[in-house]
């Protein structure tokens, strides 16, 4: 991933979100010689797409009765 100074981002900062949206490109912006971000594409994932592949899987019964015995096993630490 190329890194670009922070200055250098700022003042090119329209380019780089076209390099970025139309080529998929991906920067790390640094600052003073430390890298402090990425710049990279969003993905594409909807939550539809997330349900649609959940309604494609059977239901696992015995899914209840571990998320239960797990739940079982956390302790609640009242902070009042």
């Amino acid at each position: 991933m190329p890194e670009i100074t922070a200055t250098d981002a700022a003042r090119n900062f329209a380019d780089l979100l076209d390099g970025i949206e139309h080529r998929g490109e991906r920067f790390t912006i640094v600052r003073r010689g430390k890298a402090i971000a990425h710049l990279e594409p969003m993905r594409r994932g909807r939550g539809a797409d997330a349900k649609a592949t959940l309604r494609r899987h059977q239901v696992d019964p015995a899914w209840t009765h571990d998320l239960a015995e797990a739940r079982a096993l956390v302790e609640i630490d009242d902070r009042t």
